[in-house]
Order: structure tokens, then C-alpha cells, then sequence
């Protein structure tokens, strides 16, 4: 335990210093943090009616975003089950493709398609469309491999085949996981979009940039405040639709 604490102690001082932790030079911008709040204090909420389109294509982007990586993150969330895929090659290599997928931002697919399709909210739904891929494989593969093998076992002794033992055994286990997990990406989804306008990718983000670029401050505070209030209902609505199917799942 001593050794533990000691090589604990060890990599918290070695992270912090290469991170450049220093509390002080915070105590000492806490004045310039301040300066700049007052700066966007109050909201120019007469910019109100022209983020509406704005926030709406912030949405747009995120329902997109989610559902286009459903399709992809299923098919390699039955490759990556270790209880479903016997093939060890093809178990390891496709946890490897999740995990260089997961590994890229958004913000860098953001750019790469941007590059490819032009400025828009297209690029951003693709961004968001691969990483999500990549994050709800890892989700959804780990859901599987928490199944009660029992049911599939019967299935297989009955002489199933493979597509009906996923169908009828491993499908009806999962699927309440697999919502809640889906509800809770498009929260994250939601809150990504909005930084992906700073790339061209459209949405809020696009009216946030171009406020601050312009020292528009207040105008900043009101795209600020408005981004918040998106994220609050949609984290309200996705909790009680989790709550839900939650609960039904018990039942």
C-alpha cells in the first residue's frame, strides 16, 4: 500500500507539472475572467429570432448525427461481442477499429469533411455519424456481452440459426440498454453539434464564433445562453424517455 501511494503521489506531481498546473496564475486571470463576463452582461436578446434557424439546424444535426450511426455501430457491436464472435481475429480487429474511430474528435472529422462536401451541417452530420459509430459499437458490444447466456443456449440446442439466436435471444435483452445508451448520445450529440459550427459545420456554433470574432459579446452571452437552454430540455426529455423504457424494460 505504501509503494501504491507513493507511485500515486509520483504520477499525480509528474501530470500535474507536464500539465502546468499552477493555481496561482488562475487566482491572478480570476480579474480578466471577470472583466470578460461583464463584457456579454446584459444578452442582446433582440438576436433572439435569428438564432431560431440556427438552433433548429443544431438539432437537425444531432438527430441525424445519432441515427446514421446506428446502422454501422449494430453490425460491429456483433462482431466485437466476445460471447457471440468466436473468431478471435475478428473480434480483436474489429475492438481496434472502435477504438481508432472513438479516437479521432469530432471537431477533426468536422474538418476532414468540410474539406470533402464543403460548409454546411452535411460535415457535421458525418462527424458526428462516424464517431458516434465508434461509441455506440463500444456501448452497444459491451451490452451483449452482460446477456444471460441461458437463452441463447436453448435457442442453439433447439437448432436455431445464427441470425434467429440474435433475433429472439439476444435482441430482446439488449434492446432497452441500447435505447437509453441512444437517447444519451444524442445529448452528446446535441452539445457536439454546437461546437462543430466553429469549423464551418453550421448550427449555433457558426453564430457563436462569428459573434466572438466580431467582439459581439452580448451577442456571444445570448448564443451561450440559448445553447444551454437546448441542452437542459434535451437532458430533461432523454431522462424521462430513459426512466420510461427503464422501467418497462422491468416490468
Amino acid at each position: 500500500m505504501a509503494l501504491g501511494t507513493l507511485a500515486l503521489v509520483w504520477v499525480l506531481d509528474w501530470s500535474a507539472a507536464g500539465a502546468q498546473l499552477s493555481w496561482r496564475e488562475l487566482a491572478a486571470g480570476l480579474p480578466q475572467i471577470a472583466d470578460f463576463i461583464g463584457r456579454t452582461m446584459p444578452p442582446d436578446t433582440a438576436i433572439l429570432g435569428r438564432l431560431v434557424a440556427p438552433a433548429l439546424e443544431t438539432i437537425q444535426i444531432a438527430v441525424w448525427g445519432t441515427l446514421l450511426a446506428v446502422p454501422a455501430a449494430v453490425l460491429l457491436s456483433f462482431l466485437a461481442a466476445r460471447n457471440l464472435q468466436s473468431n478471435r481475429w475478428v473480434y480483436q480487429g474489429t475492438r481496434q477499429l472502435l477504438n481508432v474511430v472513438r479516437s479521432i474528435n469530432e471537431l477533426i472529422l468536422a474538418l476532414v469533411f468540410v474539406s470533402a462536401v464543403g460548409l454546411g451541417p452535411f460535415p457535421g452530420v458525418l462527424a458526428l455519424a462516424v464517431h458516434g459509430a465508434g461509441m455506440l459499437g463500444k456501448f452497444f458490444a459491451e451490452a451483449i456481452e452482460e446477456i444471460d447466456q441461458g437463452p441463447l443456449e436453448a435457442l442453439r440446442a433447439t437448432g436455431a440459426r445464427p441470425l434467429q439466436v440474435v433475433v429472439f435471444g439476444v435482441l430482446p435483452q439488449v434492446l432497452t440498454a441500447w435505447i437509453a445508451v441512444l437517447l444519451y448520445r444524442f445529448e452528446v450529440n446535441l452539445r457536439s453539434a454546437t461546437v462543430l459550427g466553429m469549423v464551418g459545420a453550421g448550427g449555433l456554433g457558426f453564430e457563436l464564433v462569428g459573434s466572438l470574432k466580431l467582439f459581439r459579446y452580448q451577442e456571444t452571452a445570448t448564443c451561450i445562453l440559448v445553447i444551454m437552454a437546448m441542452v437542459i430540455v434535451a437532458d430533461l426529455v432523454s431522462s424521462q424517455l430513459r426512466h420510461r423504457i427503464q422501467s418497462s424494460g422491468r416490468h
